[in-house]
């Protein structure tokens, strides 16, 4: 078949080559792409664009598999165009991408159907700041309601601190209009878990299990990211609580969404945090995670493409893929400055050709001028690599990340630190 990808991260160059490795695709095509898809021949050729028609772009190739990668296309309700005009969508409506585009909806959403999730509460005017800030024990999360690119969680230190980034997100100042309506929620104690699950509106299939890194510096510290790397499987989760988990959430999830007259069939993603007392979820996507994308899908072994098919048919067929026993490491090389102000434009040496068993090398923020791939975004690049276990994947994947060089470069060396560390996650 013929699968498009539609988007421009290290996400959609992971999704176009897992695509690219699957017995039941024949091409793909990544659009608008990257440097990376560019230099691999997937990039959508000038002369197919429609511009300003997304709809009339895609389906003038005739795809039998569109994969939307992005949060916003999928919440303006993309899917729903194509599949108006019988194409094959991986990726939900609109009706259930506000799980991802609305925090309240998605809130209200966990409370209503009975899904284990952390005390909040709504606010839209500096005097409901107040109150909440009152009503939530200790330091809370703030959280945008709207799209905010993945950054739009702010943790305070203090109360004080609170109501002045509150203050700022419902001014507008920190998010837009993403911020004019917020979630002070709870802050929970624990660790965090991210699950992906491939779905047809009424099953799932649970992808491999995987912790990323949001903080932009090691050990933790510094500001919210989109993520600057990740690792799977995460020590902890075994069989047993996968299998627990899929169906206090994910079950649960799609019995809601389907009482609700939602046919959600795309991926869903759950940012879980693990609690003394049981895990909590935090947060959906409606999307595949990013860099957890990057970490995860080298893991699987089969057919992808047939899977992600299937699942667009509303005929999940899960015997099209295996897990690989190995464990990965993505490493996210970012620009300085990201997630803040950074240039671009800086010409990126050691790309060299990467070996069918890796590392591998998932653009982000690039282009191509020329043969040239140079930098065009905050995190440019995401290495991951396969091992037999964690300390041997870090080995494999910072040798190559330390071989890649442009302007201004910084990464984490320190992805996985509490498991390569310590052995656990305290």
């Amino acid at each position: 078949m013929r699968a498009v990808v539609i988007g421009s991260g290290g996400r959609e160059h992971a999704l176009a080559w897992s695509l690219s490795r699957s017995p039941s695709v024949k091409s793909v095509f990544v659009w608008p792409g990257n440097g990376g898809t560019a230099r691999a021949g997937w990039s959508l050729p000038a002369e197919f664009v429609i511009s300003d028609d997304p709809a009339g772009t895609v389906a003038g190739l005739e795809p039998d598999l569109v994969v939307i990668g992005p949060e916003a296309p999928l919440v303006e309700g993309l899917a729903d165009v194509l599949r108006e005009r019988g194409l094959a969508v991986f990726g939900p409506g609109a009706d259930g991408a506000r799980l991802e585009g609305s925090k309240l909806f998605a809130k209200r959403f966990m409370q209503g159907h009975g899904i284990p999730t952390a005390a909040a509460v709504e606010v839209t005017d500096a005097a409901g700041l107040e109150r909440a800030l009152y009503e939530i024990p200790g330091a809370p999360v703030l959280k945008a309601d709207g799209l905010a690119a993945g950054k739009g969680v702010i943790l305070p230190e203090s109360r004080e601190e609170a109501l002045a980034a509150g203050r700022g997100m419902l001014a507008g100042d920190d998010f837009g209009d993403a911020g004019r309506r917020l979630l002070v929620e709870e802050r929970l104690e624990g660790w965090e878990l991210s699950l992906l699950a491939v779905c047809d509106g009424a099953r799932y299939f649970l992808l491999p299990p995987s912790q990323d890194h949001k903080r932009a510096f090691e050990g933790d510290h510094g500001p919210n990211t989109g993520g600057m790397g990740a690792y799977s499987p995460v020590p902890g989760i075994g069989e047993a609580e996968l299998v627990e988990l899929g169906e206090r959430v994910f079950a649960a999830t799609l019995a809601g969404l389907r009482s609700e007259g939602i046919d959600y069939r795309g991926v869903l993603y759950a940012g879980l945090m693990i609690c003394e007392d049981g895990p909590r979820l935090l947060e959906f996507n409606c999307r595949f995670g990013d860099p957890e994308t990057q970490a995860v899908l080298p893991r699987l072994e089969g057919d992808f493409g047939r899977l992600l098919a299937s699942a667009a048919a509303g005929e999940l067929d899960a015997s099209a893929l295996a897990i690989r026993p190995e464990a990965a490491i993505t490493v996210v090389l970012a620009s300085e400055g990201y997630p803040r102000g950074y240039e671009t434009g800086f010409p990126i040496e050691g790309l060299g050709q990467e070996e069918e068993a890796g590392p591998w090398v998932f653009h982000a923020g690039t282009r191509l001028e020329g043969e040239q791939v140079v930098t065009a975004g905050g995190r440019v690049l995401a290495v991951t690599a396969l091992g037999e276990d964690l300390p041997r994947a870090a080995e494999l994947c910072y040798g190559c990340a330390s071989s890649i060089r442009f302007q201004g470069r910084f990464y984490r060396r320190d992805i996985a630190w509490r498991v390569l560390s310590a052995g656990s996650h305290s």
